[in-house]
């Protein structure tokens, strides 16, 4: 970026500018009507754009871009730190120490990656010599794996209604429904409303209650429960341990006696 030419401004003739009585920060002006200023960018003021894009230039856009584009303008703006100076990292995650940001952007230009800013508000200021692009992708693909976790072990919650006398063929229906739900991993809530005189029947509805919990067995853990109010209620959370057994293939020696009892069964 050295070398850079002079850029020049020529005011054009203004009749409120005179040369007997025009000045420029309180100095006369001998001849306003050709009047010329002269600026020079030096590399510093010009580095932002290299620091912006990296060596190999603008990346292109796309869906995943888009959505992060002020996240990317934030981390690659360096006209945002009020430091001539940056805490250094380089591509390797080594602690360079303090240098010039002209001094940063030279180092990432030439491994021909991005510096990226890491802490602005430290002092002085932490970047971070990086593919930008490769580390975002990544920080996507991490939190969409996180996300998808998230939703996998989310329990819903199931609930079951059941009369303080209920018949067994009702009874068993919601048994077999309550260790399913068990099985995929969500908790189940077993509710006995009981209404008006119905509470004579308490004792019946958490005989219940107990018996239910008792028949799912090992599958349900108890959570919460409530024998006090009208509505009486328990909430089970799968035991992994057990829901696991449940799901495990059997082994390789059962099945060969599976097997040679089905044989001698035949020869029998």
């Amino acid at each position: 970026m050295a070398g850079l030419s002079l850029t020049t401004f020529k005011l054009s003739h203004s009749p409120l500018l005179s040369s007997s009585d025009s000045k420029l920060f309180g100095l006369p002006l001998s001849n306003p009507n050709s009047l010329k200023f002269h600026f020079s960018l030096s590399s510093a003021s010009l580095s932002y754009v290299a620091a912006r894009f990296g060596a190999g230039g603008p990346r292109s856009s796309d869906s995943g871009r888009r959505q992060s584009d002020s996240e990317d303008d934030q981390a690659l703006d360096l006209s945002t730190l009020r430091s001539d100076t940056v805490r250094l990292i380089d591509q390797n995650q080594n602690m360079v120490g303090v240098v010039s940001i002209d001094d940063a952007i030279r180092m990432a230009e030439d491994v021909e990656l991005d510096l990226v800013i890491l802490s602005p508000d430290a002092d002085p200021p932490v970047v971070r010599i990086m593919n930008y692009s490769k580390y975002r992708y990544e920080q996507q693909k991490k939190k969409r794996g996180q996300q998808k976790k998230s939703a996998a072990s989310r329990m819903d919650l199931k609930e079951l209604k059941m009369g303080y006398n209920i018949d067994e063929h009702d009874y068993s229906v919601r048994l077999k429904a309550a260790r399913k739900f068990l099985k995929d991993g969500d908790k189940v809530k077993v509710i006995v409303n009981l209404k008006g005189r119905e509470n004579e029947f308490r004792n019946m509805a958490i005989e219940l209650i107990t018996r239910f919990q008792n028949d799912v067995g090992e599958l349900g853990v108890e959570e919460a429960k409530n024998f006090r109010d009208r509505n009486i209620f328990i909430i089970l959370v799968p035991n992994k341990a057990a829901v696991q057994k449940t799901q495990e293939p059997p082994k390789k020696k059962d099945k060969l006696a599976a097997t040679d009892e089905v044989s001698a069964s035949v020869q029998a």
